[in-house]
């Protein structure tokens, strides 16, 4: 793989650190900012929206930037929002920036994306694609439960200060290793071929699966901090050590999928998801037993992060020579789900259900998400691909 296939993942590393760390420190944040947890937890899904609508926005103005211009850009932006978030008492400033962060986090998904095709061949993308989401995991392994230990001991702001730091060192990164090429406007990526992609149904079903397998994984990873604590029965400082066997769950889990996805990506998605929905169905039976809790929450991670290179290879496999768009959309689907899962959660908990019925949810969701994939991969649909050709074909090796 070329560097900077691992570069991009270290800086996804930097920032997913932010996405992640709220999942631990929604106490803190709670009592800090006077507000209820479910209200803590709308952070999160605040987070998932900027980045819903950033990801095709800014693959959209990003058009004909250079790669390397855009990256500095996100992540000069993304650091100077959590140096207002550090500073901030207000729960709304602090939302505000989340939201601005996330939007140009996003579009640096979308850089990522576009160079990962651009470098590897189609054969490889979604296993390249893996080591840049594994930047993700080793976030929920790192990042997390150094997030959740900094804000338990010394603040949450101080979580912020060192995503911070973190993505000033990525920009470092980026420079060294992008190139700093210019697109020929003769050469350069026509929207109209962009959006003549999404005339394939199997495209739209393929969002769908994105947006349900993620709102399972997220209906009950946004509230782990308090299920551990008020329904397991674990100590506060027991909760950064079972976030990171998450986080290690989530590692082995992208690995595994990323060897498969190329080839396999349905029946990478299939196992997945079967996967969490058993797993959802016995942490709703057992989450106040605390071994059999921390076994599933382990698990949880890596079937949920194993279906993400997968998710990702349909999405390239459909667009052809025009995946842009399609990808910037399939982040956006990412944060439907980022968006719903805490929201669901949030209204189970705050109607008085308790903690363990996120599990209940996750599988209602996870059954969703596997009817989209058992639909896609039964119900023959073509459309014309950008240049003209039949994509049937491809879209049956992409289910």
């Amino acid at each position: 793989m070329p560097i900077a296939v691992y570069v991009l993942g270290l800086s996804i590393f930097a920032q997913g650190t932010s996405e992640l760390m709220l999942a631990g420190l929604l106490p803190e944040l709670a009592t800090d900012l006077h507000v209820t947890i479910p209200q803590a937890g709308l952070l999160i899904s605040a987070f998932a929206i900027g980045m819903l609508v950033g990801a095709p926005v800014l693959a959209v103005v990003t058009l004909t930037w250079s790669r390397r211009t855009a990256g500095l850009v996100f992540l000069a932006i993304f650091a100077l929002t959590h140096v207002v978030g550090a500073l901030t008492s207000s729960y709304a400033v602090l939302l505000a920036t989340r939201i601005v962060g996330a939007f140009v986090y996003s579009g640096f998904w979308s850089i990522a994306a576009v160079t990962v095709v651009a470098l590897v061949p189609a054969s490889s993308r979604a296993r390249a694609m893996s080591i840049v989401t594994g930047g993700l995991t080793i976030a929920t392994i790192v990042g997390l439960p150094l997030g959740t230990i900094l804000g338990q001991h010394f603040g949450w702001q101080s979580a912020f200060w060192t995503v911070a730091g973190m993505c000033v060192l990525a920009m470092g990164g980026v420079f060294a290793t992008l190139p700093a090429d210019r697109t020929d406007p003769a050469s350069a990526p026509r929207l109209a071929d962009e959006l003549r992609v999404f005339r394939n149904a199997r495209l739209w079903l393929a969002f769908g699966t994105t947006v349900m397998v993620t709102a399972t994984i997220l209906v009950v990873f946004s509230y782990l901090a308090p299920l551990l604590t008020q329904a397991t029965g674990l100590a506060p400082g027991a909760v950064p050590g079972v976030l990171a066997l998450y986080g290690l769950g989530s590692f082995i889990g992208i690995t595994i999928g990323g060897r498969f996805a190329d080839a396999l990506p349905f029946h990478t998605l299939f196992i997945s998801i079967v996967g969490l929905i058993a797993l959802s169905a016995v942490l709703a039976l057992t989450a106040t037993v605390p071994v059999a809790a921390i076994g599933v929450i382990a698990l949880l991670g890596g079937f949920g992060f194993a279906a993400n290179p997968a998710l990702n290879a349909r999405v390239f496999n459909l667009a052809g020579d025009a995946p842009r768009l399609a990808t910037a959309t399939n982040f956006s689907a990412f944060n439907v789900g980022i968006t719903a899962g805490p929201w669901l959660g949030g209204l189970a908990i705050g109607a008085g259900a308790g903690y363990p019925a996120l599990g209940w949810i996750a599988v209602g969701t996870g059954a969703a998400a596997l009817a989209t994939v058992l639909f896609a991969a039964f119900v023959p649909v073509s459309s014309p691909d950008p240049a003209g050709r039949g994509a049937t074909g491809r879209s049956r090796r992409a289910g």
